[in-house]
Parts: C-alpha cells; sequence; structure tokens
C-alpha cells in the first residue's frame, strides 16, 4: 500500500479509457545518460542547473529523492520551529493529499485558510487536481500570517510559468521533481528550496536526515535537463491540446496550467460519479481523495485523452 490515491490508480489499471494519471510516463521516453555522463554526474553539478533554472542560489538547492521526501522534510523542519501549544497548518481544499496528510500525521492541525496565524501553509502550483496557477497576490495572500509556507511546483513545467520563487514572499519554500513533466518515475530525484533565512538551518538539519543521491540518478536528472527543450516540447503540445479539448467540451473553469482539471460540474458526490466511470471502463480520480467529496480530477496527460474523453463525457451527461 502507498496512498490511497495511488492506491485507487493503481488498482483500475486496466480500464480502457485512462484519465488518471498525471504524469508524462509512458509518454515520455526516458532520457539514458552516456558512460561519460554517469561517470562525470555530480551533485553540485545537478543543483547549479537547477539553481539556473530557478534563479537562486545553487547553496540553496537540496537534493530528495523525491517531491514526497522534500515536501515531508520541510514540513518536519516547519514543526521543529513551529512553538508549543499545538502547531497548525493551512489548506484549501481540495488539494494533492500528501501536501495536508503529512502534516496531519506530523502533528499539526488542519486549518482552513480564513484562520488567523498559523505555522505552515501548504498548497500546490499549478494546482493539483484543479490544474490553474494563482497569481502574485492570491499566493501572498494564501501566504500572509503563515511562519513558512510550502509551495509545490511539481507541475509547473507543464506551462511557461516560471517559479514562485521569484516573488521572495517571506517564508515560502519551493519543491519539484522529475515524476511528472519528464516522466522520470525511476529517476527518484526531487529538490527543495528553503528561504535564505533558513537555509543555514535546513543545511544542518537534510545533512543529518538525507544520504547522497545515487550517482545514476543524478547522472540521468543531468541527461533529462540537457534534453529538456525537446521533452518540454513534446509535453506541451499533448498536454495543450488537451488543455483546449478540455475547455471547449467544459467551458467556464478555471484556465489551466497544469495536466490536470477538477470536474465540479459531476455533482456533490464525486465517489458515487467516479464508480459510474468505471462500469463504463473510464477512469478519474474522486475528490474525496483530495478533501472535497464533491468533483473528481481529470488528467490530460494522454495523447489519446480525445478517445478516452468521449466516454467521459457521456456518463457526465447521463449524471446530470
Amino acid at each position: 500500500m502507498r496512498f490511497p490515491l495511488a492506491d485507487w490508480i493503481e488498482q483500475h489499471a486496466d480500464c480502457r479509457y485512462q484519465l488518471a494519471t498525471s504524469g508524462m510516463r509512458g509518454v515520455v521516453r526516458p532520457v539514458t545518460p552516456t558512460a561519460r555522463q554517469l561517470r562525470e554526474a555530480t551533485e553540485e553539478e545537478l543543483r547549479r542547473r537547477l539553481a539556473q533554472e530557478l534563479d537562486v542560489g545553487a547553496e540553496r538547492v537540496f537534493l530528495a529523492p523525491g517531491a514526497t521526501e522534500a515536501n515531508a522534510w520541510a514540513t518536519f523542519y516547519a514543526l521543529l520551529r513551529a512553538p508549543g501549544g499545538g502547531p497548525r497548518c493551512r489548506v484549501q481544499y481540495p488539494e494533492y493529499p500528501p501536501l495536508y496528510e503529512g502534516p496531519r500525521a506530523a502533528g499539526f492541525r488542519l486549518v482552513t485558510p480564513a484562520a488567523d496565524r498559523v505555522d505552515l501553509a501548504v498548497v500546490s502550483q499549478p494546482r493539483n487536481p484543479e490544474g490553474d496557477l494563482w497569481d502574485r497576490a492570491r499566493l501572498a495572500a494564501f501566504a500572509d500570517r503563515s511562519t513558512a509556507t510550502i509551495v509545490d511546483e511539481t507541475f509547473r513545467q507543464f506551462s511557461p510559468a516560471l517559479s514562485t520563487l521569484r516573488w521572495r514572499i517571506p517564508g515560502m519554500w519551493a519543491t519539484g521533481s522529475f515524476t511528472k513533466v519528464y516522466g522520470g518515475d525511476d529517476l527518484r530525484v526531487g529538490f527543495v528550496v528553503p528561504p535564505e533565512e533558513e537555509q543555514g538551518g535546513f543545511a544542518r538539519f537534510h545533512g543529518l536526515f538525507a544520504d547522497e543521491m545515487p550517482r545514476a540518478s543524478v547522472a540521468g536528472a543531468l541527461a533529462t535537463l540537457a534534453a529538456r527543450t525537446a521533452i518540454l516540447r513534446r509535453v506541451r503540445s499533448v498536454v495543450g491540446r488537451n488543455q483546449a479539448i478540455w475547455r471547449r467540451a467544459t467551458p467556464g473553469g478555471p484556465r489551466l496550467a497544469g495536466p490536470v482539471a477538477f470536474d465540479v460540474a459531476v455533482g456533490p458526490d464525486g465517489d458515487r460519479f467516479a464508480r459510474r466511470c468505471l462500469r463504463r471502463s473510464v477512469l478519474v480520480c474522486p475528490g474525496s481523495y483530495f478533501g472535497a467529496r464533491a468533483g473528481v480530477r481529470v488528467c490530460l496527460t494522454r495523447p489519446s485523452f480525445p478517445r478516452d474523453l468521449a466516454p467521459y463525457l457521456e456518463v457526465r451527461a447521463s449524471a446530470g
């Protein structure tokens, strides 16, 4: 067992129409590093390359086995910094489950955006499962009166958007991975960027709880970045086409920057609707996995999306 959302997708992997996978695995061909790249790969070079893209100093980039681990480390670091009396974490549903279930498991009490000062706020950008990208004003308002804010940017490169780090919002952490846009599930590479003022403290924390990254993972990540332009052209072509198809089929929703959409028009019981889809061999993800009972997440990552969407829309029409 991993976590419920992943289990749901795995248990129904035999569905004919797949609208549940949010990454490009199987669409993007993994990049295999050459013998020379494998021999010469270093963590320092990978951190430098990531820092260039994120527009921060390389000393602020810390490597992790994935975004899940990066988010967990930032969460526990925030927990260590929180005063006594019960730490609180701000979340706005629907949200990617590990982002808020991790803090809950660590001992944070989850509260709504309307709450007063909190010790931690968590949010995905672009949003998972809603697919939209907040502007600076909205993100700053969400982070306001929070000691630390973790922004998971795993979906960011599906669009041309720059990292939210450029906005210099106080207390903000950014995390990401190679898993989604690059289809690099087997690489096991992610990263976390703490605020400047926490760099030294987090460096000590990271040194205690993180080991060196496998050379094969580092080399694979560097080789992937070297092929970045071609990969992103392919990915954005597929996802951009599917976003346009989704907008035409379901007008009125938010402008999508990510590879997902959250369909609340299916009714107040997303679990029931998802089970109706299963009877047609259509796989979507119930909103309950994201903390919101109403709605389902639809993923826009497959080249087969136009074919897969048609039976979904038929179930959707019949539900109305």
